[in-house]
């Protein structure tokens, strides 16, 4: 079965145009990591298309792509589990919300537990 393509992205991110003035700038949707203190996470449960499994997912990130990777690999490694970082979302395997959302304000960022 073929990748489905869902974005420009999964295609490298390149455009082509025959404007003979385009202008391309590899760092226009650069977005700029707030500090910590500045921003606000929520700490979800999820089991909803997971099989039943849960996870815990950390919404509301504001930053680079690098940057949400890293932070979802200490989150990863303070868990002992896998997990993945996309779309502004931080999603670990399992239920460890109660220790991520320590790990977290002990790092200056503010965190809302959100559901039950």
């Amino acid at each position: 079965m073929a990748k489905k393509i869902s974005s420009l992205e999964d295609l490298g991110g390149f455009v082509f145009s025959t404007n003979k003035e385009f202008d391309f700038d590899r760092n226009a949707d650069a977005e700029e990591t707030l500090a910590p203190g500045e921003q606000l996470l929520e700490a979800h449960l999820d089991k909803k298309n997971r099989g039943g499994k849960t996870a815990t997912v950390i919404k509301g990130f504001v930053g680079s792509a690098d940057d949400l990777k890293a932070l979802a690999k200490e989150l990863k490694t303070l868990c002992g589990v896998g997990g993945s970082a996309k779309d502004n979302e931080i999603i670990i395997q399992g239920n460890f919300r109660d220790k991520i959302m320590d790990y977290l304000k002990n790092k200056g960022y503010k965190v809302k537990r959100v559901g039950g």
